[in-house]
């Protein structure tokens, strides 16, 4: 599994791939990135250490991803992810965090930008249908409204391609986001382990219709497969070996 990467075009910056102890709310229906963990902490570090080295600090960003949120990774990778963005003259760092970790979030950003750091939290909110965000996709931020979850995330990623989705329901997402955060992520559902099928059809009206007119917005990042910015796996038998 490649762990690290550099994504050049959009917000040019460094990407890691770190392994964590585990996603704690890990009921997402469509999700299972959260088989990428390891509950000894020793063996976490030594891996993400490994993977850290890798940065040079060529854009002043790193984005650090583990499959979960950030206050899942070991406190010895966090402070060397410090260290490292300190070496390296890293300006900005970007941090995964679910709802659950709302407070966590505010106060890391307060911690780092003691230490001349801006962090910027993402969240998978996936979509801002609350109905359907909960009782379907089961995402765990309760009937958060969007300021709620703009008081903690600076970025958030959405997920098209499921059976229910539609052109107005992606379209309003979107510009939600835009409106409210400073950058969307769209993921398009990609055949996983989960039983959660990537829908044709809502894909084809995204590819069609909705795609062009964003993708050349420089606030929107738009994967088709999971594998674009470089990191990760799609062969999950890698995590259950």
């Amino acid at each position: 599994m490649n762990r690290y990467s550099i994504i050049e075009n959009k917000n040019p910056r460094e990407i890691v791939l770190l392994r964590g102890s585990g996603c704690k709310w890990k009921k997402c229906i469509y999700c299972d990135y959260h088989l990428d963990f390891c509950k000894d902490e020793e063996e976490n570090f030594r891996l993400n250490s490994e993977v850290l080295q890798n940065v040079t600090g060529v854009y002043k960003k790193l984005e650090v991803i583990n499959s979960g949120s950030f206050a899942e990774l070991d406190k010895k990778t966090l402070d060397l992810t410090e260290k490292i963005c300190l070496e390296k003259g890293i300006k900005t760092l970007y941090f995964e965090s679910h709802y659950i970790y709302k407070n966590k979030s505010i106060q890391a950003k307060k911690y780092f930008a003691e230490k001349g750091i801006t962090l910027k939290i993402k969240t998978g909110v996936e979509t801002f249908d609350k109905e359907y965000r909960e009782h379907y996709l089961n995402k765990g931020f309760g009937f958060a409204e969007v300021k709620e979850i703009a008081e903690f995330a600076d970025e958030i990623c959405l997920l098209f391609g499921i059976n229910g989705q539609t052109e107005e329901s992606m379209q309003r997402d979107i510009e939600t986001g835009l409106e409210n955060f400073e950058r969307v992520c769209i993921n398009i559902m990609n055949k996983n382990s989960t039983a959660v099928e990537p829908d044709t059809n809502v894909i084809k009206i995204f590819t069609d219709k909705i795609a062009p007119i964003y993708r050349d917005n420089d606030r929107v990042d738009i994967l088709m497969d999971n594998l674009e910015f470089g990191i990760g796996t799609k062969v999950q038998e890698v995590f259950l070996k």
